[in-house]
């Protein structure tokens, strides 16, 4: 069963804290979602399709990636509860999406859809406000952050951050995809499993 009214909270609660948004604004942006169950395994959006969505997860994991011409597949990022997630690029630019996005647990997602959304902030101020201090935080900070560390920081310092950050991430999430997020193998992310747990 949905929890329509506490997925709604929390989705007002994240907004907020990004910028705080007005009744009328969450009202007018509630009328354009709909809350929808994914099956483990489910697609959101494959690679070559244009996107005209975007996502937040209420409960479960999705997770990003593309593949190379040989069928080999990388992470470009793992989506937990509270998290937005979605190809944005796909969706402004209305270009095939690079990327495939994926459930790979059994999750529930609020869906968005990313047209009527964008003409909602070019009318409301605080969405608007909202809008950009997301995109501040998401696609320039934390983008970042995440460029430096890859290659500043050992992948075992990485892994560490990423447990504290989402504790019980390496007993939901398989581990040939948080090694994949990371820019390592499933190998050496075994090898430094092994090495924390023997410390």
């Amino acid at each position: 069963m949905i929890n329509e009214e506490l997925y709604l909270s929390t989705f007002k609660t994240i907004i907020g804290n990004y910028h705080t948004i007005s009744e009328e604004s969450f009202s007018l942006l509630v009328s354009l979602i709909r809350i929808q169950t994914i099956k483990k395994n489910e697609f959101l959006l494959k690679e070559g399709q244009i996107s005209k969505s975007l996502y937040f997860v209420c409960k479960g994991a999705l997770i990003a990636y593309f593949s190379d011409v040989q069928g080999n597949t990388y992470n470009k990022n793992i989506f937990l509860e509270r998290q937005f997630a979605g190809s944005t690029v796909s969706a402004l630019l209305k270009i095939p999406s690079q990327f495939t996005l994926q459930a790979i647990e059994d999750s529930t997602v609020i869906t968005i859809n990313h047209e009527k959304y964008k003409e909602l902030i070019d009318q409301r101020d605080d969405l608007k406000n909202f809008y950009i201090a997301y995109l501040e935080k998401n696609w320039v900070i934390d983008k970042e952050q995440r460029e430096i560390s890859i290659v500043m920081e050992t992948a075992s310092i990485r892994y560490l951050k990423m447990l504290t950050k989402h504790p019980g991430i390496d007993k939901r999430i398989p581990l040939q995809h948080i090694a994949s997020h990371l820019g390592i193998t499933a190998t050496q992310l075994s090898r430094i499993r092994r090495e924390i747990k023997n410390k």
